[in-house]
């Protein structure tokens, strides 16, 4: 009878490992076929580049925006290489990571982008841990039924799809922000040094994948004080200091860890080269708080100045960042935008699972409290943090909660297979709904949206940036351009010019961008255009604008385009009236030539954008701003004073983007601004 039992939990072993390795393998060959096929994304090339830089000189000032784990291991496939490396210019640090990773690229690359493909591969082993440590935590807080369809969950969620195999920080931080709670649950159940040390070392990975992962403190504090509060009378306090000890030894660990990835060094940059910003001028936009426990913490060295950079700069980011929803801009972050973005970006299944799992719970058949605690407690104080945090970019920001949504579904799903047949086809009939919806969008995953609010095709309407439009299609308009190569176009495009569209072979005239405003690089634009006009999602949403009323493609929301590539970039044909492009393209060039003292050059550039678009904020900015430079006071205060009329016509929150800065101007030249 033994050898009988022993048998059957083997084979059902046996079973359990094949279905987990034919699932991973599945997600291999699906994140494997969608990099290949994606151009760069916006943020990758500056964090290879970055990478590559820290293994070969220790430079951890080229992109201190992000902690280094996920630039060193994507880095690692070509450090044996013999790449020509840009020389630095001493640029903003921001500018120089960016624009020194697109031609580090574009010089070394082959083929189909063979450094990039093989980058991408090095971080794809993070997308299969985290769906490891999903399986290993179900499990373990539940069952390996439960395991397994939460395993499945992960693997097809679009989302989550997404983002692996990208050098990108999200897919990281959600390995580790699980593994940190999971390793915290171990401990508390059976504590041991080892165990202790263990989840030292898992936090302190968190920590080096992202800033995001200081989250983890706030968030294991109801987990403490739930713990403290579960032991018996008398031992409350006892247990609770205990934990909170423990938990801070761990962060003591995770001290250690970070100061390893940093080369227990301070200085961001090796000797001889500094910060294009110093941090104590970097910091002095956030409020005195903040100021003082970043220069605090700067002074007694307690983390490293590239580390506190990048917290400095995620608080930055934070204070300006607009927001695109439901075809309007905001120029701040709104607090019901990540729960609008889930209802969108989350497939029907997994939200009825969740649904239903809630319900579950409520009614007493989940069972397993502890275990519930230790996965909603965290994930809902991460989701209140995200949604107060003001930057509203994409669902890749909240992709850890996606991740821990997946297995409280597949807990209730389990739950109430077991309860009965009928329960059993419901959650049958919803898992597949899930991976039906996640592979009708496959493999353009970056714009899923579900069937309630009309799929990819509709998402650009709705949402912007990484949810539709992350700059990953150009392998796509290339060979657009190959089927229309007689067809003359114009191309606004979203991570120009921090990727470049001509190294992918595309030859279309570049239209200006908010990104292009602020490092150059698109030409001058006639005002009215014949061909095809090629608009990425995140220019004709204008999302990097303060002001929908700002920005130079608002007209084509209004057109159906003749055509859309990868759901995400929008072909118009005909004859295209673009004076608003045509004015930005021009003070564009006005603040290049300007700075490079060149004025006189500049001027009927200026002339020309204003007398294109009278009423333009950006050409009456660029005219003034000319003029001063070549001494006529009165016109310049003249077309800043038209430049201020139209700034205040803004939104309040956009004006502040502008108004300070032209008033200032005014206020130099020993002009009056008037009555308001």
């Amino acid at each position: 009878m033994n050898r009988r039992a022993s048998g059957t939990s083997l084979i059902t072993t046996k079973r359990v490992w094949s279905a987990i390795l034919a699932l991973l393998a599945l997600q291999s060959v699906l994140v494997l076929f969608m990099v290949h096929r994606e151009s760069l994304t916006f943020d990758e090339d500056n964090h290879m580049f970055a990478g590559y830089m820290m293994w070969k000189t220790a430079d951890y000032g080229l992109n201190p925006e992000h902690p280094p784990l996920i630039k060193l291991l994507a880095t690692l496939p070509v450090l044996h290489a013999k790449l020509w490396v840009p020389p630095l210019q001493g640029r903003d640090f921001k500018a120089e990571a960016y624009l020194d990773g697109r031609d580090w690229l574009a010089r070394n690359d082959g083929a189909r982008q063979r450094l990039v493909f093989r980058m991408r591969m090095a971080v794809l082993p993070v997308a299969l841990a985290l769906s490891l440590v999903v399986f290993f935590a179900a499990r373990e807080w539940f069952d390996s039924a439960t395991a397994l369809v939460a395993l499945t969950l992960v693997v097809f969620d679009p989302d989550i799809l997404a983002n692996s195999g990208l050098v990108t920080t999200d897919v990281l931080v959600s390995l580790f922000f699980l593994a940190s709670i999971y390793a915290f649950y171990r401990y508390v159940s059976r504590p041991t040094i080892k165990r202790l040390f263990f989840a030292g070392l898992v936090i302190g990975l968190l920590g080096v994948s992202k800033h995001s992962g200081i989250l983890l403190v706030p968030m294991l504090i109801p987990v403490i004080a739930w713990e403290a509060a579960a032991a018996e009378k008398g031992q409350r306090l006892r247990r609770a200091l205990r934990l909170s000890g423990a938990f801070c030894a761990m962060i003591a660990i995770a001290a250690v860890v970070l100061w390893a990835f940093y080369g227990f060094r301070y200085a961001a940059r090796p000797a001889g080269l500094h910060l294009s910003t110093p941090l104590a001028q970097y910091v002095a936009p956030l409020n005195h708080f903040d100021q003082a426990v970043v220069m605090f913490a700067a002074h007694l060295h307690l983390l490293p100045e590239s580390y506190l950079m990048g917290l400095v700069d995620v608080k930055r980011m934070a204070q300006f960042y607009p927001t695109f929803i439901f075809g309007h801009v905001y120029a701040h972050g709104v607090w019901w935008y990540f729960p609008s973005v889930v209802l969108i970006k989350e497939t029907i299944g997994l939200l009825a699972l969740c649904a239903l799992a809630v319900w579950a719970a409520w009614r007493g058949w989940l069972g397993h409290r502890r275990e519930l605690l230790y996965l909603i407690a965290p994930a809902a104080v991460y989701f209140l943090i995200a949604m107060a945090a003001q930057i509203d970019i994409g669902a890749r920001h909240v992709l850890p909660d996606f991740v821990m949504a997946s297995i409280l579904a597949a807990a209730g799903a389990v739950t109430l297979a077991r309860r009965s047949r009928k329960w059993l086809w419901v959650v049958a009939v919803l898992v597949v709904a899930h991976i039906v919806s996640s592979l009708s969008a496959y493999p353009h995953d970056m714009a899923y949206a579900n069937e309630l609010w009309g799929g990819p095709a509709n998402t650009h309407n709705l949402l912007s940036d990484a949810n539709v439009d992350w700059a990953q299609q150009l392998y796509q308009v290339k060979a657009w351009q190959d089927r229309n190569p007689g067809v003359d176009c114009w191309f606004a495009y979203f991570a120009r010019p921090e990727v470049d569209p001509g190294v992918y072979g595309i030859r279309c005239h570049a239209l200006p961008t908010l990104d292009t405003w602020w490092l150059g690089g698109s030409e001058i634009v006639p005002p009215q255009v014949h061909g095809a006009v090629l608009i990425s999602a995140g220019d004709l949403s204008g999302c990097e604008w303060p002001s929908g009323r700002l920005n130079p493609y608002r007209a084509f929301q209004r057109l159906k385009p003749a055509e859309a590539i990868e759901d995400a970039v929008f072909v118009y044909r005909g004859d295209f009236d673009l004076k608003h492009a045509a004015a930005l393209s021009r003070a564009e060039a006005v603040s290049a030539l300007l700075a490079k003292h060149q004025a006189q050059q500049a001027l009927p550039l200026a002339q020309q954008a204003v007398a294109i678009a009278p009423s333009d904020l950006f050409a009456q900015t660029a005219l003034g701003d000319v003029q001063a430079a070549l001494g006529q006071k009165q016109a310049a205060l003249q077309a800043w004073n038209a430049a201020l009329a139209t700034a205040r016509k803004l939104d309040p929150a956009a004006q502040k983007s502008y108004v300070p800065d032209l008033e200032t101007k005014l206020k130099k030249a020993g002009a009056t601004t008037g009555a308001r």
